[in-house]
């Protein structure tokens, strides 16, 4: 699979072109032009610069993952500046950092910031893999297209619905749900019928969302609902309930990134149960192994207090911004990547 390099800017960004010729560059030094894709973004309002999490123009994202990124920088339109490997300040990343950071993803596939990924994050990010589809076979439009199903009306799409988008690329939509579900990207029932399809729930589930002109809907987990208005450039209302005092969390988050959280001290617990079964992809799938392990709280004692009483489950408690943040970096591109051709 292509590695992905999106480069997102602000409209005439003067150091996008310094960022093209190093990246032209690197690919080239590396013999990576065949396999890497490279989309260009351009941003003009605070919406879209949430959806993205540009942290100033311009941004690099290397699978979905901004490698550079400095929380303290905040999320909006303005220039950016890069350290380079002596501390000097620059419009771009350095040649040198580029060719680390992608030599790196190339060499062994791993998160494009370097390093494990957390036990509490390895199903919820597909271990590091993101979860954008590939453009390959169809996977990325049909599931495209059932995420924007469960935007619209709340439910999932049926699959005869998707046969048309899945013709445009040679397959059945039976034969690109069945491998969405083996790679993890959505849940079938044993019907064949969608049960999910992250962050969405077909089911009841604790968290519900209402979706700023559109359905209520259900989300699988914490994380994914707070992941849903960066995703649907849309302003959410998030419900959920506290699984040890019974108190209801309510997180109002807005398309352009800001939240507001009630109770002020409530967290989100990130959790996933010791022994899960892998999907046929070799990939755990979330639904099994933590979804219902990732929960709002209304504060950190209260989750404390959970965590202790469920030693099987290993995990990590989530401030608010960390929480959304993960939220976001998750969901937030995945209909925003171009899908490839259209029906």
């Amino acid at each position: 699979m292509a590695m992905e390099l999106t480069v997102v800017t602000v409209p005439d960004c003067p150091n996008a072109p310094i960022l093209g010729e190093r990246l032209a560059r690197v690919l080239t030094e590396l013999d990576a032009n065949e396999r890497v894709s490279i989309t260009r973004h351009t941003v003009t309002d605070a919406r879209q610069a949430a959806r993205w999490r540009m942290r100033g123009s311009p941004t690099l994202l290397v699978d979905w993952i901004d490698p550079f990124a400095d929380d303290t920088l905040p999320i909006g339109l303005a220039c950016r500046m890069y350290r380079d490997e002596h501390g000097r300040l620059e419009g771009a990343p350095s040649v040198t950092e580029l060719r680390r950071v992608l030599g790196q993803v190339l060499a062994d596939g791993g998160p494009a910031r370097g390093g494990p990924t957390p036990v509490w994050a390895d199903a919820l990010g597909r271990a590091g893999a993101g979860r954008v589809a590939p453009v390959e076979g169809g996977l990325r439009a049909v599931h495209q297209q059932v995420l924007r199903g469960f935007a619209e009306t709340g439910a999932a799409r049926q699959p005869g619905e998707l046969e048309r988008v899945a013709a445009l690329y040679g397959v059945s939509a039976e034969q690109v749900l069945a491998e969405l579900h083996a790679a993890d990207f959505l849940r079938l029932d044993d019907a064949g019928q969608i049960s999910a399809a992250y962050p969405f729930s077909a089911a009841p589930t604790a968290h519900r969302v209402r979706i700023a002109d559109g359905p209520e809907v259900f989300a699988m987990c914490a994380i994914d609902a707070l992941g849903m208005a960066a995703m649907l450039c849309r302003d959410v209302r998030i419900s959920s309930v506290d699984p040890v005092r019974g108190q209801v969390v309510t997180v109002e988050v807005a398309a352009a990134g800001q939240a507001a959280w009630a109770p002020g001290t409530s967290v989100v617990f990130a959790g996933q149960q010791a022994a899960c079964e892998p999907c046929a992809s070799g990939v755990v799938a979330a639904a099994q192994a933590c979804c219902g392990h990732v929960n709002f709280f209304t504060a950190p004692a209260t989750a404390q207090a959970w965590a202790e009483t469920h030693p099987q489950v290993h995990g990590r408690l989530l401030n608010q911004h960390t929480a959304l943040e993960l939220g976001v970096a998750i969901f937030g591109p995945l209909l925003a990547a171009s899908p490839g051709p259209t029906p």
